[in-house]
Parts: C-alpha cells; sequence; structure tokens
C-alpha cells in the first residue's frame, strides 16, 4: 500500500470512528431515588371484577354483566334502590368501564402507562358457577361439570394476557360478592331468618362450597397465579352488612343493628378463609415465579390507624383500644395463630388448630385513620355492654393520615412477622395533585416502615387503575389512575398515574 493510499485510509477510519461516537454519546446513569425501593419489589394497581367488569363499549349487556351475584341484585333491584336505607346511588352498571372486554388494552396502560409490573384482580364466583346446580359439586374435580366454560376460559385469557405484559399477578377469590344461589341479599335483607340462600349466616353451606371454588380456581388458573388473598376486608363485609351500613359503604343484606348475625358472620369468614388456604395449596402445583413455592395464600383485611378522639378522655381512650381489637387483630389472631375472641371482649379464650398458621403473607387496604369516641353504639348495649365506644365516622372515613400507613405496616409486621403486600392504597380526590398531596406521603411512610428490622413490605398496588364503579356510590367516587368516560368509555391517564408511574417506573422518587 501506499503512502499516500494508507494516509487516506487512515483518515477515512478516525472519520468513521469519531461519526460512530457522535452517534451513540456516552449515556449518564439515571441517579438513584431519594426514597428508593428495593429491585424485586411488586409496583401495581388493585381492581376487583364487579367493580370494574361491567359496561363494556361494545360487547352485549348480557355478555358482560354478572347478573347472578348478591351485589348486582342489590344495584339493580328497584325496591333495594328506593328504600333510602340501602344508601344506593341507582346508577346503572353500564356506566362502568367494560374492563370484560377491554382488559388488554387496560393491561397494556398499567405496563406501559403506568410502568407496572403487578396487577391485582379478583374472579366472579358467579360468574364462573352461576347456576344452583354448582352446589351438587363433592369434590374440586366434580366442579369442571358445572362451570361455565366462556366465563372459564376467559379468565385464562386474562391472566394470560396479563403475564404476556409481565405483569405479576394477585387474584382475590372473594372480593365481597356471592352468586345468589348462595346469598338472596334481597330476601335476607326483608327477613334473615327466613331467607333460604342466608350467604354467610349459613356457615355449613358457604364455607365446603367457597373452599372448593378456590381450589377449582387454583388448580385451573395456577400455571398463571402464584399470589392468592383469599378474603377482601371481612370485617367490612360484616359491619357494612350486618352492623351499621351507612352512606360511605353498605354491603347486602344491608342489616342495622344485627349484632348476633354480624359476629356469626365474623367467624364464618375466618374459618372460611382458613379452608380456602388449605384448598389453594392442596390444588395449586405450578411455581410460576420460580421462588419454590407453587402459592402464597394471604387474607387481606382492611387495617385502620385508631386513635382516640381526645387522647385526655379515657372513655375514648378505652374506646380507641376496644376499636383496634376488633378492627384490626379479631381476624388476624384467628387465621395467624389459630386464636379466637367468640364475644369480642378482647380476650382470646379459644384456639383452633386447625386455623392456626394459614398465612403465608398479609395484605393490608390502608386508607384511614378512625378517632374513637367513648360513647354507646347504638343498639349494643344489650349484646356488648363492654363496648362502650363507637368511632367518630364524621372525622375518621376518608381521613388522609399517611403516618397511619407506617403505623399499621410496622404494627402487623412486628405482631405477626409475617410479610407484607399493601393491596389497596388510593384517594378519589382531585387526580392533579393527587401524587403528592396523597400517594407521595403514604409511600414515604411506608418507605420509612421498611427500614424497620424485620418489615418485609414486598409490593404495593394503587387503588386503582380505572375509575370504577365504586359499590354503592356507582361512578360517584372516582379513584381511577386512568379516568374513564363513562359514555365513550375512553380512558385518560391522570397526572397523578403519570407521577405514579414514574416512581414505579424509577423504583422509587424523590
Amino acid at each position: 500500500m501506499s503512502l499516500r493510499l494508507w494516509v487516506l485510509c487512515t483518515v477515512a477510519a478516525l472519520a468513521l470512528a469519531a461519526c460512530s461516537e457522535a452517534a451513540e454519546p456516552e449515556t449518564k446513569a439515571e441517579p438513584a431515588p431519594a426514597f428508593a425501593f428495593p429491585k424485586g419489589f411488586l409496583w401495581g394497581t388493585a381492581t376487583a371484577g364487579f367493580q370494574v367488569d361491567m359496561g363494556c363499549p361494545t360487547m352485549p349487556a348480557e355478555a358482560c354483566e354478572d347478573r347472578n351475584s348478591d351485589w348486582y341484585q342489590f344495584v339493580t333491584d328497584a325496591k333495594m334502590v328506593k328504600d333510602k336505607a340501602n344508601h344506593l346511588s341507582g346508577e346503572p352498571v353500564s356506566i362502568g368501564p367494560g374492563m370484560w372486554e377491554t382488559y388488554d388494552a387496560d393491561f397494556q396502560r398499567a405496563a406501559e402507562g403506568l410502568h407496572n409490573n403487578a396487577i391485582r384482580l379478583s374472579v366472579e364466583w358467579s360468574r364462573l358457577f352461576p347456576k344452583a346446580d354448582a352446589a351438587n359439586a363433592k369434590t374440586v374435580a366434580d366442579l369442571d361439570a358445572y362451570v361455565d366454560p366462556k366465563a372459564r376460559d376467559h379468565y385464562r385469557a386474562m391472566f394470560q394476557a396479563a403475564r404476556k405484559r409481565k405483569l405479576t399477578l394477585m387474584v382475590t377469590l372473594n372480593h365481597y360478592t356471592l352468586p345468589l344461589w348462595i346469598h338472596d341479599g334481597k330476601a335476607c335483607n326483608a327477613n334473615p331468618s327466613t331467607c333460604k340462600a342466608r350467604g354467610w349466616l349459613d356457615k355449613d353451606v358457604i364455607i365446603p362450597h367457597l373452599a372448593r371454588f378456590s381450589g377449582w380456581c387454583a388448580r385451573t388458573y395456577g400455571a398463571e397465579v402464584d399470589i392468592w388473598a383469599t378474603l377482601n376486608e371481612p370485617f367490612a363485609v360484616v359491619l357494612s352488612g350486618y352492623l351499621l351500613p351507612s352512606a360511605d359503604r353498605t354491603n347486602p343484606p344491608a342489616l342495622t343493628f344485627y349484632w348476633d348475625e354480624g359476629v356469626k358472620v365474623a367467624f364464618t369468614m375466618m374459618e372460611a378463609h382458613a379452608r380456602m388456604y388449605d384448598a389453594v395449596h392442596q390444588e395449586d402445583k405450578v411455581d410460576v415465579d420460580g421462588d419454590g413455592k407453587a402459592a402464597q395464600v394471604g387474607l387481606v383485611p382492611n387495617l385502620v390507624a385508631m386513635k382516640p378522639s381526645n387522647p385526655d378522655n379515657p372513655k375514648d381512650v378505652v374506646a380507641a383500644e376496644h376499636l383496634a381489637h376488633v378492627y384490626n387483630r379479631v381476624f388476624l389472631e384467628a387465621t395467624v395463630n389459630g386464636k379466637l375472641d367468640r364475644n369480642l371482649d378482647g380476650i382470646f379464650e379459644e384456639t383452633r388448630d386447625d386455623m392456626k398458621g394459614k398465612m403465608d403473607f398479609i395484605g393490608i387496604n390502608y386508607y384511614t385513620r378512625i378517632l374513637a369516641q367513648g360513647k354507646p353504639i347504638p343498639g349494643a348495649a344489650d349484646k356488648f355492654p363492654f363496648l362502650d365506644s363507637s368511632p367518630d365516622l364524621a372525622a375518621g372515613v376518608w381521613q388522609d393520615y399517611p403516618e397511619g400507613m407506617a403505623e399499621v405496616v410496622t404494627w402487623a409486621s412486628t405482631e405477626y412477622k409475617l410479610p407484607i403486600y399493601i393491596t389497596e392504597n388510593g384517594t378519589s380526590g382531585d387526580k392533579t395533585a393527587a401524587f403528592d398531596a396523597y400517594f407521595r406521603p403514604h409511600l414515604k411512610a411506608l418507605h420509612g416502615a421498611m427500614q424497620k428490622p424485620g418489615v418485609d413490605v414486598r409490593g404495593y398496588f394503587a387503588w386503582s387503575l380505572l375509575d370504577n364503579y365504586e359499590w354503592n356510590h356507582g361512578m360517584g367516587m372516582r379513584f381511577g389512575l386512568y379516568e374513564v368516560d363513562t359514555t365513550t368509555k375512553a380512558r385518560t391517564l391522570t397526572p397523578a398515574g403519570a407521577a405514579y408511574g414514574e416512581a414505579a417506573r424509577r423504583f422509587g422518587f424523590n
């Protein structure tokens, strides 16, 4: 090669190298967020089938709506809606977001718009087994003969679509609703003693059927799901269904001051959880996430931060202690330690070995604190004279108290030494400023709790992915990180959703 040619080649090579460097500038590593969460942390959103499924944009209503549940009956029956004591909005379920049809696009929103790596969904017992002939099943395998095949395949498609988006699934087996053949909420609202399908009041009926249903779900969908929640907010069912239904929350059968029935329901739900736990572990044989466990199973209580309304008033202090015991402790003691407080007096007088150790994790729905006042509960004096306390609901419900997140997480971790998922936390407030005003302070409190020895929090699920049919409120309370137009079903990412998505992408925030 001549010298001239060598020089030309060398210059050309240097020019190419310079162009290459210009085309691919060195990228600087993004600084770690000030409040950093562990890399294995699950960032998600939570939904519930009844709340998001119905209202499909193009599917026929009969294909989209689950018309066989007590909640559908409750919110659509004209007589139930007309009765002011039921506190129902009267809004049609057709204004819901219709996720039964749009699930794949919504999963894409969760994964790409919110940068989530997990999602919490529920299965509807009444969709999968809408007819009373399912009661003929004696084993988990028998249920195959009674399932609605379209619903069965639809749920499988949903779960596979979520996994395709790399979303870890947490599936709730019972998020409030019951099939009409298990619970006729209208008849039981009229007379809980004579109604035939009595739901949680029929212990010998609901426990074996719900356990078989749970086992069937675990066997059928275990190849997609490793994290199972049994019951969502069981005390909310007791309080809002049998003791003190209110405009804030009412559950079918919406009975007021039925104390004996309410206590019976509470202990039926505790035992049902234990049997559901056993059934899922027996039937789920597939380890999806490779952690060596085919299933994690837990309960999802709604824990509250309890404070005396006046710390200097001894009655308020006692009230707060009583209510913290009933709200936060009774269900967890039963499901973790098998200890039962049958008369809710603060003393665990019974231990059930068959209910002990039935928790792999604790799911915590956290929204509020309650300021307790030492005043008699109306109608309760003859049944529970020691409960001379009641929540000051006007001050307590939906009262933002981020520090309470750290309080309940630290208490539950210290007391029960189990992994924790925050399974719900969110606000119906203005979504323009909601991240800074609500989510950031709660996540900051959670992060602080996680720095304490022994506090093992593995995920956070914001409520909710979409504006949804908020039970008795209809679409009157908007919790969605995606806003939903009830007419067009169009979704719009809110500023709070965008900010939450950025936190999820960075595994933390500043």
